[in-house]
């Protein structure tokens, strides 16, 4: 069925950290194992780990999170802040500026669109 794909077995991961000038703590280490990309390059969906750590973001597409393990906050430039934890899902849409930071090693399935 070429309409339908299953992430097990996972494609080999990258291993990947935030650009330096964007930690604001820790030494954070992700690893991504993208499933599946549109061919338009606008639509990816997959599975990533990351250990502790905070860093600065800005979204310009939208992504569709549930957290597998683990505990994340998301901080808004303006202050407000909000954590999941495993088992919880949320959507970070495009103008969300702030700090993504990671309580407890994570790992999340996730749905990118831009």
């Amino acid at each position: 069925m070429d309409a339908i794909v299953d992430f097990e077995p996972l494609p080999p991961f990258q291993d990947s950290a935030p650009a330096p000038d964007k930690v604001v703590q820790g030494q954070p280490r992700q690893q991504l194992w993208n499933v599946r990309s549109s061919s338009d390059g606008r639509f990816h969906v997959g599975e990533w780990a990351s250990t502790v750590g905070a860093w600065r973001v800005s979204y310009t597409e939208y992504e569709l999170c549930r957290l597998l393990e683990g505990v994340v906050r998301l901080r808004d430039a303006q202050g407000g802040e909000r954590i999941y934890r495993a088992g919880e899902s949320f959507v970070i849409e495009p103008g969300f500026c702030g700090i993504f930071e990671v309580m407890e090693p994570c790992r999340k399935l996730y749905a990118i669109y831009e």
